[in-house]
């Protein structure tokens, strides 16, 4: 039974008992507030899944922020370790000149002496 149905039953109610004001104006407050209440529920209801598409907009905007960093970070990264192999293997041949010339090279720096013996 619907709230106009229910409030509608309770008038002819009243108005059969012999008037009834009170009573209806109670049961039509009432209806009133079932009404408010219920619409507000439904309200709630439509803003759940706005609130989450919202918040999933947030989401998506944040990993494609972090994609974009990341794909930056991957070339620079990739750039670096291509310089670092053409310096590696100038530094080798130049230090292969020095050997055939009759110059001993200098000792390498502790961390590419680190690197020579174990390959990280």
């Amino acid at each position: 039974m619907s709230i106009a149905e229910l409030i509608a039953l309770v008038a002819a109610a009243g108005s059969v008992l012999g008037g009834g004001g009170f009573f209806v104006a109670r049961a039509t407050v009432r209806a009133a507030q079932a009404t408010a209440r219920a619409n507000e529920a439904v309200a709630s209801i439509q803003a759940t899944p706005q609130a989450k598409a919202q918040d999933f907009a947030v989401l998506q905007a944040t990993v494609d922020r972090v994609d974009r960093e990341n794909d930056g970070l991957r070339t620079r990264q990739s750039r670096l370790e291509a310089l670092l192999r053409a310096f590696a293997s100038t530094t080798d041949r130049w230090a292969s000149q020095m050997r055939r010339a009759g110059i001993e090279p200098e000792p390498p720096h502790p961390l590419v002496d680190d690197y020579n013996r174990t390959g990280v």
